[in-house]
């Protein structure tokens, strides 16, 4: 007898990682993180909450930066993850898996001051729907690495 079991397809790759050891700190760049349920990135300032990660398209930036004429790297977006592949438009309450780790996408981030002070024009560029990222919960402890697949599965 078989099972009918969605099999969750590979849609995109985990880019960069990124952790923000204080409020308005650097951007530190890792090979690899761990994820703790409820609370969000280990080492990361921002801890529990609804935005416990935030997550950033590489392609979407891209665009961003043809658009203001920018040459800013991602980091500059001070997201935690950076993705390619796989759209994050209207996905809040959907469930990304990076790796074997699963994100609850809570929402959309909004762009901040910051992002003027980086770059003229980037803050109403990001002010788009979905064009700053998204924000979630960790769901599952466990480790990503760069160069993780990622995929939606269902809950």
């Amino acid at each position: 007898m078989s099972q009918n079991v969605k099999t969750a397809v590979p849609e995109g790759q985990l880019e960069a990682i990124w952790i923000k050891r204080m409020k308005r700190g650097p951007m530190d760049s890792v090979q690899q993180a761990t994820l703790q349920a409820g609370h969000g990135l280990l080492g990361n300032a921002n801890q529990g909450g609804k935005r416990q990660i935030t997550i950033l398209e590489r392609e979407v930036w891209k665009a961003l930066m043809r658009e203001v004429k920018g040459s800013l790297p991602p980091s500059a977006r001070r997201a935690n993850l950076l993705i390619s592949g796989l759209s994050l438009s209207h996905s809040r309450k959907r469930i990304l898996r990076v790796g074997r780790c699963r994100i609850r996408i809570v929402g959309e981030t909004r762009p901040c001051e910051r992002m003027e002070e980086a770059c003229p024009g980037l803050q109403a560029a990001m002010s788009r729907p979905w064009a700053g990222g998204a924000f979630g919960e960790i769901l599952d402890d466990g480790e990503i690495v760069i160069g993780a697949p990622l995929c939606w599965v269902e809950e």
